[in-house]
Parts: C-alpha cells; sequence; structure tokens
C-alpha cells in the first residue's frame, strides 16, 4: 500500500536504511519494509558491484524519465500555448489590450502556488501512477476547451482551472525521482528531465507555426486549434501514462527483489546511511520541517533564477515579432533559442554532478543572463541580429539556473515528509516569478520592455544573493559538524534523534 511508504519506504541519499540480514547460510535473504529481498550477498555499503550498479541505474533511467519528461514537456506547452495564440489572432478576438493578457497570465499561478504543498502531501499517500495521470487529464479537458471560449472572462476562469491541476505535477516529480538516485547522480538527471520546457517551447513554436495554416478550416480559427490539438494530444497521453509512471521504489515492478536490495544499499552509501531518517510525521518533525531556514532560502533561490524562464517563454514569441519579423517567422525563430538552451543545460549539468557542486554554476547562469539583459535594455543601438543573440543568452542562462536550484534542495534534506514538504513549498514560492514575469512586461511599454527587463534581472540577482546565503549557512554548518560541536544533539530522546532527518548531526550539505 502506497499509504504505508512513510514508515518503510526505501529513500534517497542520506537517509536509506540498509536492511539486516536473516539468520541463514548460502544466499541471505532481507526485509526491506514490506518486501521481502532474497538472494544477494551481504554486500556493505560502499563494496557494490559496480558492474550490477551500472546495469541498475540504466534499467531506473530508462524505465522512470521517458514518461515523466513527456508529462513536464506537455504541462508546460499547455501552460504557455497562449502566448502562441496571442500573436496568432486571439488578441484581437478576445480584446486582451492593456493588462487583460497580462492577467490571464497571472491568474494561472493563483493555484498554482497555493495547491502545490497540499497537492504533494497527498501525493505521498497515493500510487503515482494513478495521481499524475489523472491530473493531466484534466488540464488537457481544460486546454481543450480554451480552443472554443469567446470571452475574456471565460479565459481567465479556464487559466485558473489550468493552474489548479498542473500545480502537483512538477513537486511531485521531483519528490518520487529523487527517492531513486544519490545526490550527485540527480542533477545532471534533473536537467535533462527540465530539458522537457525548452523542448516544449520549441515545439509549441514549430507547432504553432504548422497550426497556422489551419486558420478558419471547419470555420475555426487559427489560434484555436492551438488550444484543441494540443489539449487533445494531452489527454491521449494522460490515458496511456498510467501504464508507464513508476511506482515508489519499495512497491515498483520494473526492479527485482536482488535490484531493490541493490537500490537500497547504493542510497545508503550515499551520506549518513541510516541514521538521517524522518519517517513520522509528528510535532517534532512538523518543527524540524518549518524552522528549516535551508527550505525557505532554497525556496527563494529558485523564486529568483526561475523568472527568467517564465518571462522567456511567456514573451519571447511577441519580443521576436517586435524585431520585425512577421508572426509565424517569430515562432519558428524561438525554436533555436530553445535548443541553445537545453545544450547548456544538459551540460552544466553534467558538470555539476562531476564537480559535486551546485552554487557556482548558479552564479554562472545569473552572470550569463545579466550580459543578455544588458544588451536588451541598450538596444536602442543595437542591430535585429544583435538583439536576437542577446535573446540566446537571456535564455540560456534563465534556463540553466532553475534545476540546479531544485536539485540543490533535494540534495539537502533528508526524510520521506520533509522532502515532499521541502519540493512543493521551493516550487510553490517559485512560482510566485510566474506572477511578476506575468505583470512587468507590459504592452505600453513594447519593443523595448525596459520594466520588464530590469526587474527580471533585479530578481535574478536576488535569487543568487539567497543562493549565496544557502552555499555559506550550509559550509558553516558541515564544518561544525566535521568538529563535532553538533554531537550533542545525539543526547536527545530516542524518537527524536531517530526522526531528526538531515538535522542529525551525520549527515553533510552539498554545496
Amino acid at each position: 500500500m502506497a499509504s504505508n511508504a512513510s514508515d518503510e519506504q526505501l529513500t534517497h541519499g542520506a537517509e536509506a536504511k540498509p536492511a539486516p540480514p536473516a539468520m541463514s547460510k548460502g544466499k541471505e535473504t532481507y526485509s526491506s519494509g514490506a518486501v521481502a529481498v532474497t538472494g544477494l550477498d551481504d554486500t556493505p555499503p560502499g563494496m557494490i558491484d559496480a558492474h550490477a550498479e551500472r546495469r541498475l541505474l540504466r534499467k531506473i533511467d530508462l524505465h522512470v524519465w521517458p514518461i515523466l519528461f513527456i508529462i513536464y514537456m506537455m504541462s508546460f506547452l499547455d501552460r504557455i500555448n497562449i502566448s502562441n495564440a496571442r500573436i496568432q489572432g486571439m488578441t484581437e478576438e478576445l480584446d486582451l489590450y492593456g493588462d487583460r493578457f497580462n492577467i490571464a497570465l497571472f491568474v494561472y499561478f493563483v493555484p498554482y502556488i497555493l495547491f502545490e504543498v497540499p497537492s504533494n502531501m497527498i501525493f505521498r499517500k497515493t500510487k503515482p501512477e494513478y495521481y499524475l495521470s489523472s491530473l493531466m487529464l484534466s488540464w488537457a479537458i481544460i486546454n481543450m476547451c480554451m480552443g472554443f471560449v469567446t470571452t475574456y472572462q471565460g479565459l481567465v476562469v479556464l487559466r485558473f482551472f489550468l493552474g489548479t491541476f498542473e500545480a502537483g505535477i512538477l513537486p511531485a516529480i521531483v519528490y518520487l525521482t529523487s527517492m531513486y538516485y544519490k545526490r550527485h547522480e540527480f542533477q545532471t538527471r534533473m536537467s535533462f528531465f527540465f530539458c522537457s520546457t525548452v523542448v516544449g517551447g520549441a515545439f509549441g513554436g514549430l507547432l504553432a507555426y504548422a497550426i497556422a495554416s489551419l486558420d478558419g478550416r471547419h470555420g475555426i480559427a487559427g489560434w484555436r486549434w492551438i488550444f484543441i490539438i494540443e489539449g487533445t494530444v494531452t489527454a491521449g497521453i494522460a490515458i496511456i501514462s498510467v501504464f508507464f509512471i513508476v511506482d515508489w521504489p519499495e512497491q515498483c515492478k520494473f526492479l527485482t527483489s536482488e535490484e531493490k536490495r541493490l537500490l537500497e544499499l547504493r542510497l545508503a552509501d550515499d551520506g549518513a546511511g541510516s541514521k538521517a531518517r524522518m519517517d513520522t510525521l509528528n510535532a517534532y518533525a512538523y518543527r524540524r520541517i518549518l524552522t528549516d531556514w535551508k527550505v525557505w532560502l532554497g525556496a527563494f533561490t529558485y523564486m529568483g533564477v526561475g523568472i527568467t524562464g517564465y518571462a522567456t517563454t511567456f514573451f519571447m514569441p511577441t519580443i521576436l515579432s517586435e524585431f520585425g519579423w512577421t508572426a509565424r517567422a517569430a515562432q519558428v525563430h524561438t525554436i533555436p533559442v530553445y535548443a541553445v538552451s537545453a545544450v547548456g543545460m544538459v551540460s552544466v549539468a553534467y558538470l555539476s554532478d562531476y564537480f559535486k557542486h551546485r552554487f557556482g554554476f548558479i552564479i554562472l547562469g545569473c552572470c550569463i543572463a545579466t550580459i543578455g539583459y544588458g544588451m536588451l535594455l541598450g538596444q536602442a543601438h543595437l542591430s535585429s541580429d544583435a538583439k536576437y543573440a542577446a535573446v540566446f543568452l537571456v535564455s540560456l542562462g534563465g534556463f540553466i539556473c532553475p534545476p540546479i536550484a531544485l536539485a540543490w534542495l533535494s540534495n539537502n534534506v533528508s526524510g520521506h515528509w520533509k522532502r515532499s514538504f521541502a519540493s512543493a513549498a521551493q516550487v510553490a514560492l517559485g512560482n510566485i516569478a510566474g506572477i511578476v514575469a506575468a505583470l512587468v512586461y507590459r504592452q505600453d511599454e513594447a519593443p523595448r520592455y525596459r520594466t520588464g527587463y530590469s526587474v527580471s534581472v533585479g530578481l535574478m540577482w536576488v535569487g543568487a544573493i539567497m543562493a549565496l546565503l544557502l552555499f555559506t549557512g550550509m559550509l558553516i554548518e558541515n564544518r561544525m559538524r566535521d568538529a563535532g560541536k553538533r554531537d550533542a544533539r545525539l543526547s536527545h530522546p530516542k524518537e527524536e534523534v531517530d526522526n531528526m532527518g538531515d538535522y542529525h548531526p551525520s549527515f553533510r550539505f552539498t554545496l
């Protein structure tokens, strides 16, 4: 039962707990929660067969990520397709002048922010394949309905419900996938996963270009076909996805009993072993979760560095059309920008995992985006080609940072319930950046968008400052633990010591 996972679930990183061998000879028998695992030698952490470990990782990668990549790509596509529809005739037909388009973007984030934490707490007790596919089918129907909306007010209501059903997707995926990997394997995979956003953005531009030829078919405007076709595709994927989304590690069907045991052993070798656990949600756990400065600094880091990604996807077609290109040409010119961003994301993620370091790469992304913003703020004397190059820099720097911020916090919180709350709280607070991005790119400032560019670069560096505080705090904490200055926590009552999570003195933070 998924609801029992809080007590018995295999864990990620420092919280994994190797199961003890039974009293037998020859092949050992282990108990891993409710699953009896047999046929594997009693291999201590640090002595795992490298070939078996590589085979296990390949198997996990192939089963966990492909369907989640597609799900989030469609989530992102269905969230931003309004930006493609805007320059295909939606503005004129629904009278989206003045601040109306910005408000339609804004209302999406109200439920998106409010429902992320509750959604992840519910997700913790469900079967992932049913929960995620149900959310997907719900937002697909909403997206199709936007193809038939006739008033601005109707569009706003539908965008609100779109945010409601998409709210639980990203924190649930971050939480679920973090349970399968060591801490310094997770960043590369998270950035690969986040490529779904740039693929979605590029595919959205290409699809909008193709759909433009359907304008007037069956008496339906081209911008309406964007919502109808993309919503239909999403609904089809939602129905199929229930057969491909993986379950929690101890309940998944694609791993054998021996592979589950190997997974448990390798995760136990990643950090503090079985000591840094938080499997019981009680008053002490609530206090440890809600007062953890890392959670809130990690959330504000993600909020700051996340604004560029939202601004790029919401307004890039509009910004490019201001460079003098037609609507269809602007759609096509978004594709190379997303392609370069995808390559940059994965390359930086690989280096981040290789060096086992996060902070410096967030600063790198901020610096790249800042150069682009500076060019756009001074665009009066730049050619269209130079301004287009600036968009590449803004997008590249902006897309590098968010997956690093997500993986960084996940690396540094330990315990089932704490990771569930932290991932949801980080995404919830982080999406305040979406609200800001929706409101600061004002139509009356086109084509220079001085307020939008200024606020975006400013908020990005707020995120960088939060990352600096997070880095400094964890560096100091690691040194104090190395010096034994946190060992007094072990004198607390046993039920607290066994439920401390990363507050346990044996846990070390990733910088």
